[in-house]
């Protein structure tokens, strides 16, 4: 964008501002640092907690007989006449209906397929080849099967800023600038996504979440389009049309919308063993984030990066969020997409707004081309595994910042297209079987989706590099080009534009000899499909390795085949078995023998635990529930220590305008209770005043809203005789010298961790806010001993 440009959008905005007039909302007289936020972290760290939530049965319910019924009407179909009356048309349809029952896989031509589940490439490890009909074929028919909104990643959410490399220290690896150059900060438009659902389904299911940029770089586009997930669930894109489809809602009742606990899903997942350790993640809390700004963002893939010279070099990207990586926890989620569906779509719009940009770090691991066979048990092309960051280190390189909300949902969001063929010189491809699909598949989708070839056209996708080429017509086609010719080479335009060639800063394929047979053949280099689900679930702490177990068994236990389960139970055992044995006893299955031994490898910076995080309470959301009679002193120095520390504080009232407090004076309360809920917010205060702890201890919503906070692990500040509110949840907040069973990894582990009292008759002061801040900032406290509160 121009600074003309810039400058009238800022004067637009300074007019609509005095005309709408002041503003309701307050910000904070300072916005704290992230030194304010590594402070209140570096009080907060601890070792990882140990307990959570046990899980709970699900009920299972039965396979449906639609496919009996449908087989049934397809066999009178041939002969039955049109009947008079209501089966006229049920007769009708069922000559389109097919039996998919003892049949043969072909291709939409009547050909029949030796191989569904491999590209056609040359060598086992070599390059996917056009020629693959089947190949195209089947994904051609999957990108176009929906329209208008996405097949996957519908569900978005967007946001402008600029990435910044730190310094020029890849310069000797890429010729890529806008990672090279720490003067310039180059723009970007970043999508957040969940994968499974509709447009209108909810922020917050358990699902992948979509992690995409696009770089506005001189030399041209760069899409950069990962996931919040390292790994991938399949191995080879000719699979993708699948995993898809089985995790899609059932196509006999498009049933469930945006979930994973349903028959096709795991019985494809049991069938294809390389989704394993996709699937593990899934079931972790990586699959639930708390917000946008707390998730990481990873590459998945492992790319190119090439150097002027050009020296090659084998890289992975990793985005990690200075906020630290937090999850909310399922109880917890579930709840959220009924209060609030566009949870996480609104937190990341409110911090925009409010000036708490979202910051991202970007790393990389880097591999020399020499040492692509190096490790042990991982191929480089393989998308199902991960290079552990202890064996290759991630170094940081630069920030993401996130610092202007779209104008306009439709014409940015909406209309934003990333194709992972979109990249600049310096950066280049592998033969990963997996990205070679992805090449093809994600430019064919934009197609159908924006109405043709032009896309690129529609602003938000415009490259603020120069467009110069031969390509001309066709749907929604903007510019006017100049000139009688229109192809290459050519005299009558000057045989403009030029081909800039190597020398010119064009972009140059990696040369790569390519000698193998042509053959549909996985690589035996890509085999282990369970040893890093071990690594991964060895690295879980305590309370991780709870949650996993509960979202096995919440997921399988709506499962209707029984088999199914049984052999899940079974891939599950051949990763860890305890971890088989504790889902097995949920989901009512045989517990197996032990398999193959766990190999008790870990890599830490797996857990969340790990990753707490530099911007301390910045950021969270923290309710204080006030009724009339509250004592205004100790209320208004909390609200303004904790907003001076960064977090975004809300007045709950029993009803909406204000309240009174013990002295007379009217304060106004944000909203009413009973318009929100504990879940939407990251810890909660409860006030002080005889007064209203008789009005707030009679209310049912009042005491839910703190059991089901303290219950899902979140800091709880009690000011006073707010105490009263604790034991009318039932909260079994006793002595500190009571201690959970067990390991506890901290000296605070049980019943009172994460809880800060204030004595009745107490102005707060800096060891109370100090102390509160502290418990925000670690996030969660799952030591705590929950399993009997009501909530």
């Amino acid at each position: 964008m121009s600074d003309r440009a810039d400058d009238a959008r800022k004067t637009a905005k300074k007019t609509a501002k005095k005309t709408a007039g002041p503003s309701p909302k307050k910000s904070p007289a300072r916005r704290p640092t992230a030194d304010d936020g590594t402070a209140q972290v570096a009080a907060a760290k601890a070792a990882p907690p140990v307990k959570a939530v046990p899980a709970k049965k699900a009920a299972s319910r039965s396979a449906p007989a639609a496919v009996a019924e449908a087989a049934a009407r397809a066999e009178r179909a041939a002969g039955a006449a049109a009947a008079a009356g209501g089966d006229a048309k049920v007769l009708q349809l069922d000559a389109h209906r097919v039996n998919k029952a003892d049949t043969k896989l072909t291709t939409d031509q009547g050909i029949g397929l030796e191989d569904t589940d491999n590209s056609l490439r040359a060598g086992p490890r070599g390059p996917s080849l056009l020629e693959d009909f089947h190949h195209r074929e089947k994904m051609t028919r999957f990108d176009h099967e929906r329209i208008p909104e996405r097949v996957v990643h519908a569900r978005g959410s967007g946001a402008h800023g600029y990435f910044q490399p730190y310094d020029s220290s890849l310069a000797r690896y890429t010729a890529a600038r806008f990672l090279t150059d720490p003067g310039t900060r180059t723009p970007v438009f970043v999508r957040f996504s969940t994968v499974q659902g509709s447009r209108g389904s909810t922020d917050t299911p358990r699902d992948v979440r979509g992690f995409a940029v696009k770089f506005y770089t001189d030399q041209g586009n760069y899409d950069f389009v990962g996931n919040n997930m390292p790994v991938f669930f399949i191995q080879d894109g000719i699979k993708f049309p699948d995993v898809i489809h089985a995790v899609k809602p059932e196509p006999h009742n498009e049933i469930p919308q945006a979930a994973s606990a349903h028959d096709t899903f795991w019985d494809f997942v049991t069938l294809q063993p390389e989704t394993m350790h996709h699937v593990i993640w899934l079931m972790s809390d990586r699959a639930l984030p708390r917000s946008f700004r707390t998730m990481q963002g990873f590459g998945v893939h492992t790319f190119r990066l090439v150097a002027a010279d050009g020296t090659r070099t084998f890289v992975k990207f990793h985005w990690t969020p200075l906020a630290g990586v937090h999850s909310l926890v399922w109880d917890e989620a579930q709840k959220i997409s009924g209060k609030d569906p566009d949870f996480n779509r609104r937190d990341l719009w409110e911090s925009i707004e409010g000036g708490v940009y979202p910051e991202y770090e970007l790393g990389v691991q880097l591999i020399a081309e020499s040492d692509e066979f190096a490790f042990d048990d991982i191929d480089l092309l393989d998308a199902t595994k991960i290079i552990p960051e202890e064996v290759v280190p991630v170094v940081p390189v630069g920030r993401l910042v996130l610092d202007r909300n779209p104008d306009n949902f439709f014409a940015e969001t909406e209309q934003v297209a990333f194709c992972l063929s979109n990249v600049v010189p310096g950066i280049d491809f592998t033969d990963d079987p997996l990205l070679q699909s992805r090449l093809f598949s994600y430019l064919d989708t934009q197609l159908t989706r924006l109405g043709g070839p032009n896309f690129a056209q529609i602003p938000i996708n415009r490259p603020l590099a120069p467009v110069r080429n031969h390509q001309q017509d066709g749907f929604h086609q903007d510019d006017i080009p100049l000139g009688q010719a229109n192809y290459h080479p050519n005299s009558l335009g000057g045989g403009c534009p030029v081909v800039p060639g190597a020398g010119g800063g064009a972009f140059v394929h990696t040369p790569e000899h390519v000698d193998g047979i042509k053959e549909r053949k996985r690589s035996e280099t890509f085999a282990d499909h369970y040893s890093q689900a071990t690594l991964f679930w060895n690295s879980m702490a305590a309370w991780e390795k709870e949650h996993i177990i509960a979202a096995y068994r919440f997921e399988l236990g709506k499962v209707g085949h029984m088999h199914i389960r049984q052999l899940m139970v079974g891939h599950l055992n051949e990763i860890d078995h305890q971890l088989a044995v504790a889902v097995a006893a949920g989901i009512g299955v045989a517990a197996p023998d032990a398999g193959r031994p766990n190999h008790g490898r870990m890599s830490p910076a797996l857990s969340q635990a790990s990753l707490p995080g530099s911007t301390g309470v910045i950021g969270r959301k923290v309710a204080v529930l006030v009724a009339d009679g509250v004592r205004a002193a100790s209320l208004q120095t909390v609200r303004d220590g904790l907003t001076a520390a960064g977090a975004r504080v809300e007045l709950l009232g029993l009803v909406d305008g204000s309240v009174a407090t013990s002295d007379g004076q009217v304060i106004p309360v944000t909203r009413a209770m009973n318009t929100v809920a504990s879940v939407l917010y990251d810890a909660v205060v409860v006030a002080d005043g005889e007064a209203a702890l008789d009005l707030l201890v009679n209310d049912g919503y009042a005491v839910h809203f703190v059991a089901e906070a303290y219950k899902h692990a979140k800091a709880l500040g009690v000011l006073g005789v707010g105490d009263r509110l604790v034991q009318a949840a039932r909260l079994p907040v006793y002595e500190a010298s009571d201690r959970i069973a067990g390991p506890a990894s901290k000296p605070s582990a049980g019943a009172l961790d994460g809880v800060v009292f204030l004595a009745p008759e107490s102005d707060a002061d800096k060891a109370f806010l100090a102390a509160l801040v502290t418990a925000i900032a670690a996030h969660r406290h799952y030591d705590r001993p929950v399993d009997g509160i009501a909530a």
